[in-house]
């Protein structure tokens, strides 16, 4: 065969039917026999976009993400979308032809180093060395994404897809994970046996290990509250009496009031990241001397980040099946506490949830004075600009059943943690600790790809949703409806915030003067409305999702918000400022 059939036929025996990117001479031999392969290239508009396509579709399906570009910038685009995935712990394969072997070094067309580039967002690269060896290194990268669990870069140089080679296709090898050291296991058993509070915290490894029941199991097992890591709202049913709402920044107070009088706190599938325990809401509920049972299926994240009394290195199912087996028949010192712990959760829950009822607006000095602002003026729309928590409650109550949500980063999608809740896994998905905006709408469109039978929703704010509009036109263009929610405030809000409480409000290069963003998705092809009255948020989602359900179309939902804003992100990294030199004394 060809090395580009050696190529294909890997990638066919890996399960791949979609790959994301745009086309390019460097691959144009193997991109002519994707088609009979059953292969879609789906074409984007930005290269990022096609890496945070590949991103979702992996984390949604459970398989590889795949994202291919031309040599030198179209494999440089991608740096930021394989980065993000890098931090979600997502098997995404970059595929990235470089320029032909005898010309390297000479400084050509679309020439650069490209595995340097990845080195520090990439679990394994593998570099074609000859073109016989084709199928070998193709199939290495799918494994090693499976097996790390993380993004790995295929390297070709462009003119190794050519010639004429024996090879056999690998079939794929898959790790069958398992629960854990038995000495580690007993020691964890034997610490939740005396623990009389214990707290488990559900992190991305439970959703990845498809372990989500065997948690539930562990939780009831133990009467254990369960608070979701950051950015993992879907590692746990909301609709169970045990959920208590995700950590961290804009998290669930209950979940945070629970966790702190933990005296053992079992970390399931978490490498408990520093950003995702941080004080919130004005609590430092972190349980200093709690002991911490962490479970991670990589040994280097155990103990990392917070001390840990026993550190187990395993699968999440296949650990929670162990404990709850090694737990089945035993006395515990948390039974007889059982029903007083279960109407502790049920009392915190709903007092977080009359809060979140009675919090319609946020009430810092900035944000009074941006309400009042809004009332002295007028949407282009010609209607009224919303409170942000207001309408995510609306958005909450109007959410359809199975829902895919990604969100963005910045200060509304930050504070739609708390009201953004699952009862399935692989339905929610930020862009973790890289926090790169732009991150939404093609993540979602990629999900999207994966799952065409569920809704997907993408939330962004203004400023973040201008690094990625352009991907609507691929969703349009490529039969893929999503719908997108735009919270039009006018700001980066996020450091905006910053500016508010470290700056004196002074603001530079925060303010954005928008056009229409529902326009513009009517430019590109999409369905567009522009909400401004409160009691029309509920119908515009529930319209969107009948248009993308049922009519196969994207649609763009703008709503006009007040500038008023949560926390800040970055409490714990910023400090007032000090002014030594004379000429900038008033800037402080």
């Amino acid at each position: 065969m060809t090395p580009s059939e050696a190529f294909v036929e890997t990638l066919v025996a890996n399960g791949v039917t979609d790959m994301f990117g745009i086309m390019g001479s460097a691959f144009m031999d193997a991109m002519d026999i994707f088609a009979p392969a059953g292969i879609r290239l789906v074409p984007v508009v930005h290269e990022q976009g096609a890496a945070h396509m590949a991103d979702g579709y992996a984390r949604v399906s459970g398989r590889h993400g795949v994202v291919i570009g031309q040599n030198g910038p179209g494999i440089s685009n991608c740096v930021t979308g394989i980065a993000a995935a890098y931090w979600a712990h997502s098997p995404v394969v970059i595929v990235t032809p470089e320029a032909g072997t005898t010309g390297i070094g000479l400084g050509g067309f679309q020439e650069c180093h490209q595995l340097p580039m990845f080195q520090e967002f990439t679990k394994y690269q593998g570099h074609v060395t000859h073109p016989a060896r084709m199928a070998e290194y193709t199939g290495r990268c799918f494994d090693r994404a499976m097996s790390e669990m993380g993004p790995t870069q295929l390297n070709i140089p462009r003119d190794y897809f050519y010639g004429e080679i024996e090879c056999e296709i690998p079939q794929p090898s898959r790790l069958d994970r398992g629960p854990g050291g038995t000495k580690t296991l007993n020691e964890a058993a034997e610490l939740l046996a005396s623990a009389k509070f214990p707290v488990i915290v559900s992190g991305g490894g439970v959703v990845m290990a498809d372990g989500v029941e065997a948690c539930q199991a562990l939780a009831e097992r133990l009467g254990a509250p369960v608070v979701n890591s950051y950015q993992h709202n879907d590692s746990f049913p909301a609709s169970h009496p045990l959920w208590c709402g995700p950590l961290g920044y804009q998290g669930s107070k209950a979940g945070m009031k629970l966790i702190a009088q933990a005296d053992v706190v079992v970390a399931l599938g978490t490498r408990l990241g520093p950003f995702g325990t941080l004080p919130q809401h004005g609590l430092d509920y972190w349980p200093k001397d709690a002991k911490i049972i962490q479970v991670d299926a990589d040994h280097k994240m155990l103990g990392l980040v917070k001390k840990i009394a026993v550190g187990i290195c395993g699968d999440a199912k296949a650990t929670a099946e162990a404990l709850v087996e090694r737990l089945a028949e035993r006395d515990l010192a948390c039974d007889s506490t059982k029903g007083q712990r279960a109407e502790l959760i049920a009392s915190e829950k709903a007092a977080w949830e009359k809060e979140l009822d009675e919090w319609t607006h946020e009430k810092d000095p900035f944000s009074l004075d941006a309400i009042d602002e809004a009332k002295g003026e007028t949407p282009f729309s010609g209607g009224e600009y919303l409170h942000p928590r207001q309408v995510l409650r609306e958005l909450e109550k109007a959410m359809p059943a199975d829902v895919m949500v990604s969100t963005d980063i910045g200060n509304i999608n930050a504070v739609a943690h708390s009201y953004l809740r699952f009862d399935k896994p692989r339905s929610f998905f930020a862009p973790m600790s890289f926090g790169n905006c732009g991150y939404a709408l093609p993540t979602i469109i990629g999900a999207k790809a994966a799952a065409p039978h569920r809704p997907a929703i993408a939330y962004a704010g203004d400023g973040a949703w201008g690094m990625s509009l352009m991907e609507t036109m691929t969703a349009v263009r490529e039969n893929i409806p999503v719908t997108a929610v735009v919270f039009h405030n006018r700001q980066w809000g996020a450091e905006k915030k910053n500016q508010v409480e470290f700056y004196n409000r002074r603001f530079v290069a925060g303010e954005l003067d928008n056009q229409s963003f529902a326009e513009i998705g009517r430019a590109m092809g999409a369905e567009g409305i522009t909400v401004d009255r409160l009691e029309d948020v509920e119908p515009a989602l529930q319209k969107a999702i009948d248009l993308q359900m049922n009519e196969g179309k994207t649609c763009v939902i703008e709503i006009m918000c007040t500038r008023e804003l949560g926390d800040p992100f970055r409490r714990d990294a910023l400090k007032k400022p000090v002014r030594l030199l004379e000429k900038y004394q008033d800037y402080v």
